[in-house]
């Protein structure tokens, strides 16, 4: 192939530029290749554009800046409208639980006041509970409920709160602080800590107040049983002529009702229930002193008080005490307290003890086998002072009892049958 045929087919070469530089006798030549121009093209308008932009920066800079420092402004502007509303709401959350904490410390020092009244009312109830349990027959203890249990002074004291319990709302007569119990004017719709704080302190409250109303209840229960109980001895006592110093009970009264403090209510109760023990320990007191037992329990009466045929001669006569069946050398027991006056042989009763009793009251046992007390002994209901036997006029072993009153004998079936009708209260 020759030169003309590859210039048709490839084209024609391109030569590259030369250029000449000629100084005096000398010159000189460069040749520029195609690349090589094309390099310094480029790299010429590379810093034509480089100078254009930076130029138009330059021009543009405080427009770009400014634009930016408005952009910024805005977002810094949204951001602090953003804190102050959440400082905002911080504030009203912080203020709403100041208000809960001042309510909640406001119920837990009324709790507090509350339940130390409670404590002072067990210590002062524990005492005279335990006296009228002694003298008093109590009713059975309300059962407790499955929340509450039972103390020793009989008071319910709260151990656990159902769910039921803990909606109970508050009577509508209460007028203490308790009864403002909600801390929010505006209930969430979704139940809140304070507000299950706000139902339990309702549910203690309400805890208390049963406590309250049942220690009361229980008080004036036992006032009642008290007069109740001393009101049946001194009717026993006085069916059968014995009348006793029984200046006690509730008079007559009447007015209008002027509702107390529940702390001066208590007080009430509490003084009645001790006037109420003091009226029935006084009649107690006054019964015991009678001759009121039985010398011989469990012995047949052979002989009743009144007239009958003498066994000895025959005929009417008039027997001034009651003989029990006993044999030789059973213990004879004195009826009720006092102190021997006579120990001895006495004629016809043979081995006699006579027992004073006070008040004109005196006690005789006849025809014992032995005395085993002396005069001027003191002597407590029950105690044995003899043994019982056949001596002076007699015609068998056996226990003749007499029951005198300023010299007169009386009846002693009389004070046997009181006797039974007031053992149970005695």
């Amino acid at each position: 192939m020759n030169v003309a045929s590859q210039s048709a087919v490839f084209g024609r070469r391109k030569e590259p530029h030369t250029v000449i530089i000629a100084r005096g006798d000398q010159i000189r030549h460069f040749t520029i290749r195609p690349w090589l121009a094309a390099f310094c093209g480029s790299a010429l308008a590379a810093i034509v554009i480089g100078y254009l932009l930076a130029t138009s920066y330059l021009v543009l800079r405080d427009d770009l800046i400014g634009a930016t420092t408005a952009r910024q402004a805005r977002m810094q502007q949204a951001y602090e409208d953003r804190i102050s509303a959440l400082r905002s709401q911080v504030d009203r959350i912080t203020s709403r639980q100041l208000l809960d904490q001042q309510l909640m410390e406001t119920k837990v020092s009324e709790l507090l006041e509350r339940q130390s009244q409670l404590s002072l009312r067990h210590g002062r109830l524990g005492p005279i509970l335990e006296r009228a349990e002694n003298e008093v027959a109590t009713p059975p203890v309300p059962t407790a409920k499955p929340d509450e249990h039972a103390d020793a002074t009989g008071s319910i004291q709260p151990t656990a709160y159902s769910v039921a319990s803990l909606a109970a709302p508050l009577a509508s007569n209460d007028t203490r602080p308790f009864s403002l119990w909600s801390t929010r004017a505006n209930p969430l719709p979704s139940e809140s800590a304070a507000d299950r704080a706000d139902k339990l302190f309702v549910s203690i409250n309400n805890s208390l107040k049963t406590i309250e109303s049942q220690q009361l209840t229980r008080i004036a229960t036992l006032a009642d049983n008290a007069y109740r109980n001393a009101d049946a001895i001194s009717q026993a006592l006085a069916a059968a002529g014995l009348k006793v110093d029984s200046d006690f009970g509730k008079s007559d009264v009447g007015g209008p009702l002027i509702p107390l403090d529940s702390s001066l209510v208590f007080d009430s109760k509490v003084k009645e229930l001790d006037e109420a023990l003091d009226a029935l320990d006084h009649l107690k007191k006054e019964a015991r002193r009678l001759p009121l037992a039985n010398p011989a329990p469990g012995h047949s009466v052979t002989s009743p008080f009144g007239v009958r045929t003498d066994p000895l001669l025959g005929t009417a006569a008039l027997h001034s005490g009651m003989d029990f069946r006993a044999p030789v050398g059973m213990p004879a027991k004195v009826t009720a307290a006092g102190v021997v006056v006579k120990a001895g042989w006495n004629g016809g009763y043979g081995r006699m003890i006579e027992v004073d009793h006070g008040n004109g009251f005196v006690t005789r046992y006849g025809h014992l086998s032995e005395i085993e007390v002396a005069v001027g002994q003191k002597l407590d209901a029950g105690d044995v002072i003899g043994k019982t036997g056949n001596s002076g006029r007699s015609t068998g072993p056996h226990l003749h009892y007499e029951v005198r009153h300023n010299g007169e004998a009386i009846d002693p079936l009389r004070f046997l049958t009181v006797g039974k009708k007031v053992a149970q209260y005695l």
